[in-house]
């Protein structure tokens, strides 16, 4: 009964949510924390930009409420589109507490293991560095020799003179 009820569309008192009522209050909390500070971050440098940009040249007494009033709507605004999106709506809800389900499945490596791995990403880096130098330094010394390339040698353009 309560399914064909839905299906008409009658509210039933399951069905009936406010917009601060959080939406699996519980469940990918990490996930939701952090995507609300870092959207709430942005929010509030996009608000100081844009108090900052309306700075006007008059002494005009609706400056002031301008350069107020319009950023302060804007975080607003803001502010409340961040809660529905971390909070009330239903697909990146479940989005963020999959995220945060498959994100605890993760095998992450130990400290002896990532500087490991750091060390080789270095190494190779450097010696992939040294190898493109010299190569460039053939094909410099070989088109300089072919006449392709005119000026300096590549000793002189690498070490000077």
């Amino acid at each position: 009964m309560a399914n064909s009820q839905i299906a008409q569309g009658i509210k039933t008192p399951e069905s009936k949510k406010s917009f601060f009522e959080v939406y699996k209050r519980n469940q990918g909390t990490y996930t939701r924390t952090g995507t609300a500070v870092g959207a709430g971050v942005i929010t509030l440098a996009g608000g100081d930009f844009l108090y900052r940009q309306l700075a006007f040249e008059s002494d005009a007494p609706w400056t002031l409420w301008a350069q107020i009033s319009i950023p302060l709507a804007v975080l607003v605004i803001m502010g409340l589109l961040v809660w529905w999106v971390v909070g009330v709506y239903r697909k990146s809800c479940d989005f963020m507490i999959a995220t945060e389900g498959e994100m605890k499945k993760v095998s992450w490596s130990d400290r002896k293991e990532l500087i490991g791995s750091t060390k080789v990403v270095i190494l190779f880096t450097v010696l992939l560095a040294m190898i493109l130098f010299m190569v460039d330094v053939i094909f410099m010394t070989f088109f300089n020799s072919i006449g392709v390339l005119r000026g300096a040698s590549p000793m002189e353009t690498f070490f000077g003179q």
